[in-house]
């Protein structure tokens, strides 16, 4: 896949310094201009003043110019226009006018991790110590952006320019609902979902383990147990562990590890499963805010006054 990657994000909040203290606290590293970085992405979060909580710009990383070009054409055959310099390309989504930009980029190179060992049933991986996970005292530090999920007003249309004019891949779908999109070896890196309104639901962050998921949702508790959504758990679709928080604007940020990863698109059935089955495989049930955020029903009504 020429496509290899998200790069960034920029998220408008009405309060730009608590978003950023915020994901300071959630482990992200912020330079004096206030850019979020992740230890093997960089610099991938940049928040902006708005009235309200929106997702503005994703960014996509691609190989080389060739790949702006390809992407040009299937996005004039869509009657969608953009711009184009030598190494970027800028398109709105359609639907939400929402800012895709997408760039000549390095491939990510994240060092191997090896595996923490595990004990179990005849099998005694890690005979006389303590788990690592239990030991460890560092700060979590996500490694990557690995996804953001959208909603739409028309998830077709959203889906459409994403896989036909950007050319992400679906990898799973949920009919009627959502649609897993990858622009990466990940299961996912855009998911769009059909909603009452165009909105940003969360950002998922990779770190190494579920031990982290599990580290890092703590520390993120400890005084602040209102910023606690929706875990731990495990999804079905994606399969991986997951732990939902909420940051000062009102957008969810997961902590996960573990997802489906595809490296071979031949060998990978996108599959459709329907309704709330594919949500999640164990953990705690969804909280209602977590199915509809709580502020949904504000965003409409300044979406609605901003026409």
């Amino acid at each position: 896949m020429s496509l290899h990657r998200l790069t960034s994000l920029q998220i408008g909040v009405p309060d730009v310094a608590a978003a950023i203290s915020y994901y300071r606290d959630f482990g992200l590293t912020a330079d004096e201009a206030g850019a979020l970085s992740t230890v093997d992405g960089g610099k991938q979060l940049r928040f902006v003043p708005s009235r309200q909580r929106r997702l503005l710009e994703i960014g996509i990383g691609v190989d080389d110019p060739d790949d702006l070009d390809r992407i040009g054409v299937q996005l004039t055959a869509l009657a969608l226009p953009f711009t184009r310099t030598a190494d970027t390309l800028v398109a709105d989504e359609p639907v939400a006018a929402l800012r895709t930009r997408v760039t000549v980029s390095p491939r990510l190179a994240q060092p191997r991790t090896e595996p923490a060992p595990y004990n179990g049933p005849g099998r005694i991986d890690r005979p006389n110590v303590r788990a690592p996970g239990v030991e460890r005292t560092n700060p979590v530090q996500p490694r990557k952006l690995g996804h953001v999920v959208i909603g739409s007003l028309d998830q077709d249309a959203t889906q459409r320019f994403f896989t036909e004019g950007i050319g992400l891949k679906v990898s799973d779908r949920v009919p009627g609902l959502a649609s897993f999109l990858r622009c990466s070896e990940d299961h996912h890196n855009i998911l769009v979902q059909q909603a009452p309104l165009n909105f940003l639901h969360h950002t998922a962050w990779e770190v190494d383990d579920v031990d982290e998921v599990g580290r890092g949702a703590t520390a993120m508790l400890e005084g602040n147990p209102e910023r606690h959504v929706w875990g731990l758990g495990r999804h079905h679709i994606g399969s991986n562990f997951f732990w939902y928080l909420k940051d000062p604007a009102g957008n969810f940020s997961e902590y996960y590890s573990d997802i489906d990863c595809v490296v071979d698109d031949q060998l990978w059935k996108p599959g459709v499963v329907e309704g709330m089955k594919g949500l999640y495989s164990w953990g705690p049930p969804p909280p209602p805010s977590f199915l509809a955020p709580e502020d949904l029903a504000a965003l409409m009504r300044g979406a609605h006054s901003a026409r």
